[in-house]
């Protein structure tokens, strides 16, 4: 998992598990379709009443591993003090001018009952991604070249404060990699353990059951885009609907 090549996507978030919580199943599928994919966590997450900094490196590294990404880094961000600014927008931003995403994955929501990293986080994405193609600069990003990211593409956090009604959402289906998701998450033991792991293991599958529901999947995770899709094959995009009718259209019932 180096940072010597250019990456087709990248994810990013304020802490370690953050990712693997919210976007591990898509993460683990892009993979498996063959794609380069990256995760930069922004900070290390600690101090935490369960964690220490190497513990969480170690934990990262093991969940990366599951997930198969290509490369995964922890910025030096503070944790608990994580804020929109110059500093953090440089951080980010000069990943990004590094690896050369075409498409850039953020969380999007405000998370009054926990971290308010979260949504700084959202504004630091989307900072970022404007930074990353400024020109006469380059000082100012480690002397990385200018790049421009094609794509943002939001993971909205299931419980925002707000309703936010966006231009287009799309959901994965994660069935096939649901388990690498589940297990990814187990790899933070300082953050979940017996019971405490319990609950987060039925919260992913209640999730993402939900958000598959949407799309006739078993397992889904849904993503929004701050602008409308574009579409050139209108019925590739319209593809089989999964959920089952309730009679076989092909023996319909009697009477």
């Amino acid at each position: 998992m180096t940072a010597a090549t250019a990456l087709d996507i990248v994810f990013t978030a304020p802490h370690p598990d953050d990712l693997e919580i919210g976007m591990g199943g898509t993460i683990a599928k892009l993979v498996d379709q063959g794609y380069r994919v990256g995760m930069v966590h922004m900070t290390n997450g600690e101090p935490t009443p369960r964690g220490t900094p190497e513990t969480r490196r170690v934990e990262a590294a093991e969940a990366a591993k599951i997930l198969g990404v290509a490369h995964f880094e922890i910025l030096s961000l503070p944790n608990r003090e994580l804020m929109d600014g110059p500093t953090a927008r440089y951080a980010v931003a000069t990943a990004l001018r590094r690896h050369k995403p075409r498409v850039l994955v953020g969380m999007a929501g405000r998370t009054p009952g926990a971290s308010p990293d979260h949504y700084q986080a959202q504004l630091i994405t989307e900072a970022a991604r404007f930074y990353s193609q400024l020109t006469k600069w380059d000082e100012r990003f480690g002397g990385t070249a200018p790049h421009r990211i094609d794509h943002l593409v939001y993971r909205p956090v299931p419980f925002a404060a707000e309703i936010t009604h966006w231009p287009s959402r799309f959901v994965v289906d994660i069935a096939e990699t649901m388990e690498r998701k589940v297990a990814a998450v187990r790899c933070y033991r300082s953050q979940f353990e017996g019971e405490r792991a319990d609950h987060i293991e039925h919260y992913l599958r209640a999730m993402a059951a939900g958000e598959g529901a949407f799309a006739g999947y078993r397992y889904g995770e849904m993503y929004s885009l701050p602008r409308p899709a574009g579409v050139q094959d209108m019925m590739g995009l319209l593809g089989e609907w999964k959920v089952p009718p309730p009679f076989d259209p092909k023996n319909p019932p009697r009477g």
